[in-house]
């Protein structure tokens, strides 16, 4: 029987490759998605409805196990605290922290009752470095690493692990729209912008998102059995410093 994976956000980018990589590895992918994908099972949904997210996956849980459930669904934000509106505050958690919670609170019976499952929540080593006009966002991401650590401490006698997998600079849609975004508003060379954030990473370049894939299908395999309530970083070295 094919084990299930559950993914929300896995249209694009980083939650995209993990979609991919899970279903040529033998997965039903089940992909929560307010855009549109081939990859797996597409059930449109907006991350930030609660009501919705609960539906889908008590819908899937219905129909079999929950193996995996991986949380990608994410937006990003540039401002500091002052350049930052209530509405603006109130989008980037309700994308980014509420519908991890959403998710996470659905599967966790059916895993329960499995006696087993996998929660890997999609972060960023902004969940554990700081930095500059990443208010909202960093502290977004902050969150994620606790509620992977609260949720891996209270649900380890079910043999229910959970992770926070946390990537540094990698080159997705969301990616490319913030560089955007930045030279738009400061007239910078936007070659010389993509050539900067490059050199900021020790190995010299961006990530890639099938290298975030990897990780994921790791964090969710047997071999993985032993690790759980951690935030392992995939930076290219940029958090060593």
């Amino acid at each position: 029987m094919k084990r299930t994976c559950v993914i929300t956000g896995g249209s694009s980018g980083i939650g995209r490759a993990i979609a991919t990589l899970f279903v040529d590895n033998g997965y039903k992918v089940y992909n929560l998605d307010i855009n549109h994908s081939d990859e797996g099972t597409h059930l449109p949904c907006d991350i930030t409805n609660h009501e919705t997210v609960q539906n889908h996956i008590n819908d899937i849980a219905q129909n079999g196990s929950i193996d995996v459930l991986i949380t990608s669904a994410g937006v990003h934000f540039s401002a500091n605290i002052e350049n930052t509106s209530e509405q603006d505050f109130q989008r980037v958690f309700d994308i980014n922290v509420k519908g991890v919670y959403s998710a996470i609170q659905a599967a966790l019976p059916t895993m329960k009752k499995q006696q087993s499952g996998s929660i890997i929540i999609i972060a960023s080593e902004q969940a554990l470095v700081a930095k500059p006009n990443s208010f909202a966002y960093n502290m977004s991401k902050a969150a994620l690493a606790s509620l992977a650590k609260t949720t891996a401490l209270d649900y380890a006698k079910y043999n229910i692990r959970a992770n926070a997998l946390c990537p540094g600079t990698i080159e997705t849609p969301l990616y490319h729209k913030a560089i955007e975004r930045y030279c738009n508003a400061s007239g910078c060379d936007i070659d010389e912008v993509h050539k900067s954030e490059a050199m900021l990473q020790p190995l010299g370049r961006l990530g890639q998102p099938e290298e975030v894939a990897h990780y994921a299908l790791f964090l969710a395999s047997d071999n993985a059995s032993f690790i759980t309530g951690t935030t392992p970083v995939i930076d290219g070295g940029y958090t060593t410093g």
